[in-house]
């Protein structure tokens, strides 16, 4: 089981540093702005997640395999991504998924480290948006976390559910793919079916 969280976790710093690429390919940054913004999308959730519950040692200086796989899959998107008609489109969908992995293990590290469960749902939604915001704030690009379709919403559903089933011994066992997979498909919704908040100020009474 440990195995297949460890992978998980690389999985998910994969596809956000694939994000961060794809970011930089949109702005036609050089190889090396294919790696930072990988690199700091990759991981940075993650690292403020690490340092608000002060762990023994941030992720990634602990096991540089994280940046090692962050490294690769930038070089990686600076050969690929011309192949693709529509970045944006790339980068939405590779955001999701980062974000479905990233909300649940978060959330699963806070509670290792015996955070309050309140707590460990915060420090699943960081994990999962924090990385996107300062790729996005450093580019100049409409913040992801900002736009008026459900995100934000989409991680708090994947950190509660993990939070709610890995709580109950009939339901742990299935926790984290079915909490992936609730974030997953909400945020997908969203972006298929255009699915909102409604914003304050608007209503009847307008």
């Amino acid at each position: 089981m440990n195995t297949a969280i460890y992978g998980f976790d690389l999985l998910g710093v994969m596809v956000f540093a694939i994000s961060g690429a794809l970011a930089a390919a949109e702005r036609r940054l050089d190889i090396l702005g294919f790696i930072l913004f990988g690199t700091i999308t990759g991981i940075g959730g993650g690292t403020a997640r690490d340092l608000l519950l002060n762990t023994d040692v941030v992720f990634w200086v602990g096991d540089p395999a994280y940046l090692w796989v962050c490294i690769g899959a930038s070089l990686a998107t600076w050969f690929l991504a011309r192949r693709f008609q529509t970045l944006a489109t790339v980068l939405l969908w590779a955001d999701a998924m980062g974000l479905a992995l990233f909300s649940v293990l978060g959330t699963m590290k806070a509670l290792a480290w015996h955070a309050p469960m309140i707590v460990a749902i915060g420090m699943g939604m960081m994990t999962a948006s924090f990385g996107s915001l300062l790729r996005d704030s450093l580019l100049g690009r409409p913040a992801v976390l900002l736009q008026p379709d459900i995100y934000v919403t989409a991680a708090l559903l994947g950190a509660c559910s993990y939070g709610l089933l890995q709580a109950d011994p009939r339901t742990a066992a299935i926790a984290m793919p079915v909490a992936m997979t609730a974030a997953f498909t909400l945020r997908a919704a969203a972006i298929l079916l255009d699915l909102r908040l409604p914003k304050y100020g608007t209503g009847p009474a307008e």
